[in-house]
Order: C-alpha cells, then structure tokens, then sequence
C-alpha cells in the first residue's frame, strides 16, 4: 500500500485489467503533457491497460490508429514538452450521435470504460453527455449487432475524470488550470523584453493578451509588471474611462516615469458591454497625449514554449489524482473534475463546476459585474482588490518636487486616512526572487495613506550603523521584475546587539517593522520580540514575510523566491538533459540547494521528471543507493537514453555528491555513463516568476493593513505604542490558500531549529508520487524486474 498526499492509500496492481484511455481535447496548453505522462504511469501502476487517443474526440469517433495501447516508455521524455504529443482537436462529428455511437463503438472493441479527459468546459460538457447516453449508445450496438451481449453486460459503466487544460484559467471550481502559470510566464518574458526599449525611447506600450472572456491573465500580468493600466471583462472600464487613462499615464509621467505598460484582455468591454481594443486605447493615448505608442498582441505566443514547474506539478498531480478517482468510481459516481484547492488536489463534481462557469457568462451578459467577479472565486477577487489599489494610488499632494522625486517634507504630510505613521522595511537572510516587490508595494501603500517609510539597507547590520534611507514614490520604480535584493540583506542575527538596534529604532522613531526575509528573520525576529519587556523600542508591530528558495520557514506553505529557484532548477535539468542528446545512455547527478529542506530537490524532482531524489528528511542507507542503480539500469535497458538524479546539498554528510556520482559511473561501466553538476547560486538567480512577483505585491499589502490595524489597538493617547501580545509580533503565510498570520512565538514550537525547517512540511506527501511516476523500485516490484549490470552486458554485446 502506498500513501499519496497524505489521504489516500492505493495498492500496486489492484485494478488489473481494467481499461482507461487518456485523450486530449479543444486548445491546447503547456502541462498536459504532464498530464498525460502522470495517467499512463498511475494506470500501469495499478494494473491497467491504459490507451492513447490521438486527436481528441475526432480519434475516438474515428477509432483505428488513434487509439493507442501506451507503456511506461511511451511517456518518457515529454514532461518538458509543451501542447500535447497525441494531439488535440476540435470535433464536430462528436457533437452528433451518430458520432458519439463511433466512438463507443470503438471504446468497447478496446475493453475502455474509463476516460480521463484533458480540455476546456466544452471537453468536459461533452464527455458528460457521452456518460449519460452510454446505456443506450451500447443498446443501440447491441440491436445492430455491432457488439455482443457479453460486451455489453461487462462494459455497461463508463466513468469520466476531467483535467481542465487552459491558458485561459476560465474554468471554475479549481484554483488553477493547467498552463495558465506557462502563460503568465510567456506573458511576464514579453514583457520585461519590451520595458527596456520601451524605456530607452520614453514610449507607451498597449499588451493585448489571451483570455477570451476571462481577465485572469490581463489582471495577473498588470500585476507582477507595474502595469499603469488593464482591461479586464468582467471589471470593465467605466464610462469616463478614457479620461481616467489620460489622467494616470500623465501622472506618471509628471512623476519622471518614462514607459508606461497597458494591458488588455482579448475580452475587454465597457460598462455597455463594447468591446475595448488594443487599436482603441492606442487612438485615445494618441489623440489626447500625443505620445509614442506601440501595440503589441501576443498571440498563440502565450500557448507556447515549455511548461513552467508549477505546470509540470500541476498535470503530474491532477492525473494521479483522475487515475485514483476513476478506480474508486462506481455506478453511482458522479462525473467529476479533478480541481486544485488550498494547495490539494481534490475531486469536485464536474457540471457543478461547468453550471458555474456558464453562470459567470451570463452574470457578464446581464452586466452583474460584482457576482460576476466573486463567481470566478477567492484568488481571482484578491488579485482584482489588489490591482485596484495600486492603480489607484498616488503620492499624496505636493509629495514629488520637479525632478519627481519625493520632497523631505513627506514626513509631515498625512494622506487619505491622517494617520502619519513612521514605518520601516528591511531583509535578514540570503537574497530572493519577490523581495523587490515586496519591498515596492509595501513602500507604496504606506505613501498613499500618509505614512513614511524607511528602508534600512544591509539587514541588521546596517539598522545598528543606521543606514536608514527614506523611500520615495519613484525609489521603487521597476522594481518588482528584479530579483536580488535591492535594500541589501546578510544572514547576520541580532544575538547579543539588542540594545544597539533598540536605540536605532527609538532615534527614528520607528513605529512598525517589517522583516522580509528567511530563516534568519525568522530567528531575529524572535529574539527582537522576546526582548520586548527589557526594550520599550521593541514594543511596535513586527511582522516577518517569508522570502527563500528553501521554503524552510515554518507558518507558510511557500515562501517568496522557492518558485523561481525551482523554475530555475527545472530549466537547467532540461538543458543539461538535452545536452546528452544523441550520446549513449547518460546519467546526469545534480545538487540543488535548501539547506536541511529537501522542498527544492523534491518539487524539481517531480516536474523534472527525475527518476530520484535524495533528501534529508527521507534516510537512505548504501542498499537504497545501489538499488536505485540498478532501478536505472533497468530503464536503460528499457530505451531510456537519460537519467536524472537529485541531491539535496544536505542530504547526507557522507554520502555526497561527488560519492553518488562515482558510485553510478562505477556501476553503470558498460551500460552507462554519468556526470554531475552543483548549480549553486544559479538557484538564487533570475527574474522572479509571476508567482513571486505576485506573492510578494499581495503579501506586502496585507502587511500595511495587518500593522495599521495593530498600531490603532495598541496606541495610546500620547501617541506611544505598546505592543506586548504575542500576536502583534507574526508571520504572514499562505495556508491552504488563505493569508494567515500566525505568532512566532507559537510558531517557535513548530520549529526545528537545528536543522532549521518546520517539524511537518506539506511537499513529504508528494514523494511516493515522485516514486511511482519514476517507476521506482519502492512502487514497481516485480519479480525479475532488476537485473546486474553484469548480466545485461552479456545478454547485450553493444554494452561490453
């Protein structure tokens, strides 16, 4: 029996003999070969006959060639890929009955009764009608004598899983669909290419993205590249919108800003319901400012190019999940749609989902904006709330002199609410991805209200020498598409120089304190918190946001930077992969960073499509390591041509990885050959993806409120803060979808501080899937399935 995610437990080969097929349908998008990889496997996993169907629903009508018995070589080397290796397409046949009679025709012949259907609503609307007339589809056969009575008492069920494949992210019921992230990544790369010439000429760029009638992608994108302006459907532009335009894009540049970035969405309308196109913004910026724009559509671009890691994890988790669902089914099972939620992928009730999507039309069509906004979901509303306020805000007036940066002055000016507070923003840690929009909103968002902020440069370090710089509207200009960490950061602790940062903070008279960093701020913002009875200074609103590739900071599912560092991962993986095409058999051993987290070689494990990883958290003894060799001589015996090993740099004090990689080349000789490579700080490297970008933009907002709502609690009269509950000092993380904020002093019991990562860690549950899918020998063990090096050398004088 083997544990997935945590819940459900399946045994090896206990569906023997049962037929599935996989078969992708309507637009394509990056991961559904991902997808399809992770079904086949599951299926042969546990027993079953699992078939292609090439072309969708046309090769199920059409049957013959295009259904296609599948092995576990058949998905090899495809996780990287993007659109779909068997082919997807539009069918008109299927629509008909006659054609739905095809192709249940054909799915008898080949003894299938469960599908797993990869596609847009209408894939899936489709699929369920299938389900429904199947009965009397194969009454229909049997009267025709096309089937025999025995085929149709032992066929009589079908059971559908969908897999929602779209860029679009229009699907509701699920947090993300499948190539939506691969998008926003073509999206965001677009992008950040044109801001530099964009930049160089003082020009307006209007970005017309995909999305048909769902502004996920337009919203996101605005986001995470400090977009002026977006047209999304079902938020459309006021009447007056033109002139809104105008007023922002002068602001801005009044302010010194010399680009500007517009976003619209394919689907993008007024409150009349008129459509809002690129060609239409460019004429209004054109006419009423006269200034140098461009427009640029992007195209089947955003369909294109490899899928991103959260895409490979993403398909490889779903279809797992679609695999389990259909097995369990029985007569009375509803169709259902594997969805993803709070991090978990579970199984919703598929027309539930299709009758809200529907539902979300026809709130557009009666021009329902609200209902139409909260039907797309949770995420979907936050990113528009965020959005919103960051388009609005302004400095308040007077607040930039003529060569737009912010006066001195600013420190006495109050904005909307009159507050006033004096705030501080600082790293601890090493450098991530999402700390410089982190840094950016928060800035942002204190300056719109009235309050002033300092960034204090060089972490601890720098707070004790006072290097306090006020931050500016335009100090932060650009920078959420740069990664690194522009305020400086070092791992240093405050340890025993409390007193010295105390002062500091009491010279400046620092009234709220955010600390973006790792496990080093973390740490330090501890011991500041626990110093609170002997510092009056220490008494202010102190909170942590999360921000390493190790993702080792307990009260948070991720942390800011993980997501690109193991985009990053994955890349290298692919081109180090690919550098071994055409050469015989090769294994490549790789080190990636975490620390005593195996998060980073666990995640890219999966959407490498490794066939290990070693981790500190899962021993493993010389009999492991020798089996997994054997377990890859065996797959190379199979027609793999290449190997992927993982290393957690702290996996094992002695076996390292210079031992792991001179153990393969010593016992691959003649079968294979081995390399290895130790990425180092590549990891740390890179643009942020868009999940960082925007993970950081939301995280620094919801500190903003979080510290006001504290300061109004705890402030008296005389204006002197006293904070001295455990819960005005937290850390804000994602849990199971929700931003949670959370003591640290009740997360110091949830702490292994020796080897610095969070006693239960949520990615643990995704390891036998990393095993299954990698044929592993923990999952796969057939007798006779391993043999010596030895032994296949002589069965194979090619090897000697």
């Amino acid at each position: 029996m083997t544990e997935i995610e945590g819940s459900k437990f399946i045994e090896r080969g206990a569906h023997k003999g049962k037929g599935i097929a996989v078969f992708t349908s309507g637009g394509d998008s990056q991961g559904m070969n991902a997808a399809v990889r992770s079904v086949v496997r599951m299926g042969i996993y546990l027993g079953c006959k699992v078939y292609f169907i090439r072309e969708g629903y046309q090769g199920m009508v059409d049957g013959g060639s295009n259904i296609v018995e599948a092995n576990w070589s058949s998905v090899s080397c495809i996780i990287h890929k993007g659109g779909t290796i068997i082919g997807s397409a539009r069918c008109k046949d299927f629509r008909e009955r006659e054609g739905r009679l095809k192709a249940a025709k054909n799915l008898v012949e080949n003894g299938i009764t469960n599908l797993v259907v990869i596609g847009g609503d209408g894939s899936l609307t489709g699929a369920d009608l299938f389900r429904q007339e199947w009965p009397s589809l194969l009454d229909e056969l049997l009267q025709t004598k096309q089937i025999t009575a025995e085929q149709r008492e032992k066929y009589k069920f079908l059971q559908i899983a969908g897999l929602v494949g779209s860029i679009d992210n229009d699907f509701c019921g699920t947090d993300m669909t499948i190539g939506t992230d691969s998008a926003l990544h073509r999206i965001i790369e677009a992008i950040d290419a044109i801001v530099s010439t964009a930049y160089s000429h003082q020009r307006t760029f209007i970005m017309e993205v995909m999305g048909r009638h769902c502004g996920y992608l337009a919203l996101v994108a605005a986001l995470t590249s400090e977009a002026d302006y977006a047209f999304v459907p079902e938020s459309p532009a006021p009447d007056n919108w033109q002139k809104k335009l105008c007023l922002k894009l002068e602001q801005e540049r009044q302010a010194g800003q010399r680009l500007n970035i517009i976003i619209v969405s394919e689907g993008a309308i007024d409150r009349n319901g008129d459509p809002i196109t690129a060609e239409l913004v460019k004429k209004v910026v054109v006419d009423n400012l006269h200034q140098d724009t461009r427009v640029t559509v992007l195209g089947h671009v955003q369909r294109g190019g490899n899928p991103s890691a959260f895409d490979r994890i993403l398909g490889s988790r779903m279809g797992a999940e679609a695999v389990m669902a259909l097995m369990e089914a029985d007569e009375t099972t509803e169709p259902c749609v594997i969805s993803l939620d709070g991090n978990q992928a579970v199984r919703v009730p598929l027309m539930e989902c299709v009758k809200q999507t529907k539902a979300v039309a026809q709130a557009m069509a009666d021009k329902e904006w609200e209902k139409a906004v909260a039907l797309r979901g949770k995420s979907f509303m936050r990113n528009l709330e965020t959005y919103k306020m960051l388009t609005r805000l302004k400095p308040p007036k007077d607040a930039f002199d003529e060569q737009g940066r912010g006066k001195l002055s600013l420190i006495s000016l109050t904005g909307p609410t009159g507050e006033g507070y004096v705030m501080a923003v600082m790293h601890i840690g090493a450098p991530a991805c999402g700390m410089n929009a982190a840094v950016r909103s928060f800035v942002r968002n204190c300056i719109y209200r009235g309050d002033t902020v300092y960034g204090i440069q060089d972490g601890v370090e720098g707070l004790i020498a006072g290097s306090f710089k006020q931050l500016n509207w335009s100090d932060v200009t650009g920078w959420v598409s740069h990664g690194g960490a522009y305020l400086g950061t070092k791992r240093t602790l405050p340890n025993d120089r409390l007193g010295l940062i105390a002062s500091r903070l009491q010279e400046f008279k620092i009234q709220g304190l955010l600390i973006i960093g790792g496990f080093e701020a973390f740490q330090g913002a501890i011991q500041i918190t626990e110093a609170r009875d002997e510092y009056q200074a220490f008494r202010i609103p102190i909170m942590v946001i999360p921000s390493t590739i190790s993702n080792n900071v307990p009260g948070t599912e991720f942390s800011l930077g993980c997501d690109t560092a193991l985009n990053a991962i994955t890349d290298i993986c692919d081109r180090i992969r690919q550098s071994a095409q055409g050469t015989k058999r090769r294994v490549f051993v790789v080190e990636v960073m975490g620390g005593y987290c195996g998060y980073l070689a666990t995640l890219a494990g999966l959407a490498g499509g490794a066939d290990a990883a070693y981790i500190h958290e899962e021993k493993f003894t010389i009999k492991d390591l020798q089996q997994d060799v054997y377990h890859m001589a065996t797959k190379m015996s199979e027609g793999v041509q290449r190997g992927l090993i993982l290393r957690n740099e702290r996996a094992s004090e002695n076996y390292n990885t210079d031992f792991i990689y001179r153990l393969y080349a010593e016992e691959g000789k003649g079968l294979f050959s081995a390399r290895f490579n130790v990425l180092g700080h590549m990891q740390q490297g890179d643009s942020p993806t868009p999940f960082d970008r925007n993970l950081g933009t939301k995280m620094a907002a919801k500190a903003v409120d979080w510290m006001v709502c504290q300061l109004k609690n705890n402030m008296d009269k005389d204006g002197n803060v006293n904070c001295t509950d455990p819960n005005t000092a937290c850390l804000l993380g994602i849990v199971k979808r929700q931003y949670k904020c959370t003591s640290l002093a009740e997360l110091k019991d949830q702490t292994n501080f020796q080897q610095r990562i969070p006693k239960e860690q949520w990615w643990l549950k995704l390891r036998p899937l990393l095993r299954i899918l990698a044929k592993h020998d923990s999952a796969y063990e057939e007798e006779g399935m391993y043999i010596t090096i030895e032994e296949r050398a002589n069965a194979d004088p090619l090897y000697g």
